[in-house]
């Protein structure tokens, strides 16, 4: 006769009947979502919680609704909320010794929005490699943080004083695209294509002040031929987009920084949109520059996506085309 494996019993305190409506979400629909990824069952009375399945899973839910709870007394949370406690769980679950060692370097970035806090141990990295060096690459696929966890360091970066203003550049190249088609001046044209900057901006510093620091020039945005002749002082300078730059561009990029700079360069390879047989910048500079001193690399993966789950089963699906179809080539 089989023995029933008696449930983990959690209670969260203190107990706030608010917090956990808020946990709970509509309907338990947050529980639910965290039952579905765990492969577990969760029952409640109250604060009092009790988890049914496998050892590993009920710990998992465990660290991830005491993280939801901790989160739920500033107001309500959603499903992202949730699945980004479900990723840090279980990559946290997971790392090494090592992993950890570096985790427990890195300090959260404080905004006038809120507190920003890396998830899984390449995000972690990525913000010491920013604070430890003047330049700092992040190559991997989109939904990765890549973009938004730079601008918060140049946000941190200027509201410590570290820097006297911030540049956002990216190539003015988009599938095939020519921005001279478009409608508008320069600034309208290459708007659009800074949008993922210009939305990770206001959620930090509100509109009406990223307004402000934009006419004093303290932010300023421009397309990376505009940066030919100039010279990168004391400012927080992040490249996007960078494997559409030419190992021209990439060069001349490069050599504008100054004294004072720190620079952000991110980049999927896997989505170069310049002309067939031309040579990304970032695919150049990934091999020649890893072994200079004073540059970091980190390589995202699609276990590093935070968006929604089925975007990291995307990006496996084609990644293992893209190996099948290299491995026909090879033969």
């Amino acid at each position: 006769m089989s023995t029933a494996i008696k449930p983990s019993v959690l209670i969260l305190q203190p107990q706030d009947n608010e917090r956990l409506a808020n946990l709970c979400g509509q309907f338990d629909e947050h529980l639910r979502q965290v039952e579905q990824s765990l492969g577990i069952e969760i029952k409640n009375r109250g604060n009092n919680f009790w988890l049914h399945g496998d050892a590993g899973s009920t710990e998992l839910a465990r660290v991830v609704l005491k993280d939801l709870y901790d989160n739920a007394q500033n107001g309500s949370i959603d499903s992202v909320e949730v699945h980004m406690a479900l990723k840090k769980a279980g990559v946290e679950a997971k790392m090494s010794d090592e992993s950890r060692a570096v985790t427990s370097k890195v300090a959260p970035i404080k905004t006038r929005s809120g507190i920003i806090k890396a998830v899984g141990v390449n995000q972690q990295h990525y913000l010491n490699a920013i604070a430890a060096h003047d330049i700092n690459f992040g190559i991997g696929p989109a939904g990765t943080g890549k973009t938004y966890l730079a601008v918060a360091c140049a946000v941190d970066a200027l509201d410590k004083q570290q820097v006297q203003r911030i540049l956002l550049v990216r190539p003015a190249v988009e599938a095939g695209e020519r921005l001279g088609f478009l409608p508008g001046d320069l600034a309208q044209k290459i708007d659009p294509y800074l949008r993922p900057l210009y939305d990770a901006l206001y959620e930090m510093l509100g509109n009406e002040h990223v307004a402000k620091l934009m006419e004093r020039n303290v932010i300023e945005v421009a397309p990376l031929a505009y940066m030919r002749g100039r010279t990168l002082s004391e400012a927080f300078v992040i490249l996007d987009e960078a494997q559409n730059t030419t190992m021209e561009q990439m060069r001349m990029f490069l050599t504008r920084i100054g004294f004072g700079s720190k620079v952000v360069i991110n980049g999927d390879i896997s989505q170069v949109d310049l002309p067939r047989g031309q040579c990304s910048g970032l695919r150049h500079a990934s091999k020649i520059l890893r072994d200079v001193d004073g540059i970091s690399f980190t390589q995202f993966e699609s276990k590093d996506v935070v968006r929604h789950p089925l975007v990291q089963s995307i990006v496996n699906a084609y990644e293992s085309y893209d190996s099948a179809e290299a491995a026909k080539y090879e033969k």
